[in-house]
């Protein structure tokens, strides 16, 4: 998607060779033009797949999987990474590590949101080494839902997620794919 790897060239900034920052419209920060650019985008490949709902995991997937449900006219249901008073004792749950804050959440959501016979589409804003998709696949699993495919903002070619979500049968649709950040630079594959 060309207007995404534009404003990743021009407002991206390389940390080292696996890290880049894009706080500016994306993880901090939302550029809503280019979410609804994204969500149209997304909603347009997927508009006949039969998809039901729109799952993401929080915080930075909430805004692309928004649009992407706001031009689908689907719900869009967001795994918590901390459980609050106000969700009950019905959860699915699921560990998820982060690399880039070294830590391990659970992640959850209400089986209330998420049920037997749904078709998912799974967003993030990241593709890295996987395994919040993963975590995500597995909460749709205990649910009973099916994934149609993983939708991923900025997926980092260089890194094992794309195949290790393929490996195990998930169809991988990725915006922009960053190829290397090696020299600070931003090199994209397609």
């Amino acid at each position: 998607m060309d207007a995404l790897k534009q404003m990743i060239l021009k407002q991206g900034k390389v940390l080292d060779e696996n890290i880049l920052k894009v706080d500016s419209f994306l993880t901090h920060q939302i550029d809503p033009k280019l979410m609804d650019k994204i969500g149209r985008h997304v909603a347009n490949t997927y508009k006949n797949k039969g998809v039901t709902k729109i799952v993401t995991i929080e915080s930075s997937g909430i805004a692309p999987a928004a649009f992407i449900g706001l031009h689908m006219d689907l719900p869009v249901v967001f795994a918590r990474k901390q459980k609050s008073l106000t969700m009950n004792s019905e959860l699915l749950m699921s560990e998820v590590y982060s690399f880039t804050k070294q830590v391990t959440n659970t992640i959850a959501i209400s089986n209330k949101y998420l049920q037997e016979g749904d078709n998912v589409l799974v967003v993030d804003d990241f593709l890295a080494n996987g395994q919040a998709a993963l975590g995500l696949i597995e909460l749709c699993k205990q649910a009973g839902a099916s994934i149609e495919a993983i939708s991923i903002v900025i997926e980092k070619s260089f890194q094992e997620g794309r195949k290790l979500l393929e490996d195990k049968g998930y169809k991988v649709d990725s915006l922009a794919r960053v190829g290397s950040l090696k020299n600070n630079q931003i090199q994209f594959i397609d």
